[in-house]
């Protein structure tokens, strides 16, 4: 399932659905403030767990906040942590 995973993308949000209409995949980033993303909430089916999809997510949507020339911050735990190993890359 994880590897032909379809994500769609709405304002503030990306998630995958399973066959059934069931989120199996969500990363939520509201504008907190004009230009501010804030990645609040993760979230991967236990079925999903480790294929890297948490991962993907939080790629697709630091890509979506920075495309429209936003700037990207975390409440989420996963994301703080996946943002930080971003940023140590650098």
């Amino acid at each position: 399932m994880a590897a032909n995973m379809l994500f769609r993308e709405e304002s503030g949000r990306i998630y995958a659905e399973d066959e059934g209409g069931k989120v199996v995949a969500e990363v939520v980033f509201p504008e907190i403030r004009p230009g501010v993303c804030e990645i609040t909430h993760t979230y991967v089916d236990d079925r999903l767990r480790g294929q890297g999809i948490a991962g993907k997510l939080m790629t697709l949507a630091v890509a979506a906040i920075e495309r429209n020339g936003k700037t990207v911050t975390a409440s989420c735990s996963y994301a703080v942590k996946w943002l930080s190993r971003r940023e140590a890359k650098r």
